[in-house]
């Protein structure tokens, strides 16, 4: 086997076993509930998760369960006829509010335990 085969094979397989170690929506709901009990993400105003503290897969979580917020907020914002705007405002205040108390809120900029 040439070395150029050998790299190609490589490269293949690095690609093909990557997403093996990337978090999907499922394992971030599922981690959700010890990422917010532990301080690491917090709800904010806008209708998002905020990483209070990084660390561990807090990052992916956030991202991955911002962006299906935001598609569902987008389709609900078109079934109604309103801006995005107003629906992460409405979806934020009601994030905060289904906070339990110990965990992370963001108040006027600052993360605040509720």
């Amino acid at each position: 086997m040439t070395l150029s085969k050998r790299i190609a094979s490589l490269v293949l397989l690095l690609s093909l076993s990557i997403p093996a170690f990337a978090m999907n929506l499922n394992d971030a709901m599922s981690a959700l509930g010890g990422a917010k009990a532990s301080g690491q993400l917090g709800e904010m105003q806008t209708g998002y998760l905020g990483v209070v503290k990084p660390g561990g897969n807090a990052d992916e979580i956030a991202r991955l369960i911002n962006d299906a917020r935001r598609n569902e907020y987008k389709k609900l914002a078109e079934k109604n006829g309103i801006e995005v705007s107003a629906v992460e405002a409405i979806a934020g205040k009601k994030a905060i509010e289904k906070t339990p108390p110990g965990q992370y809120i963001q108040q006027g900029g600052n993360w605040v335990k509720k």
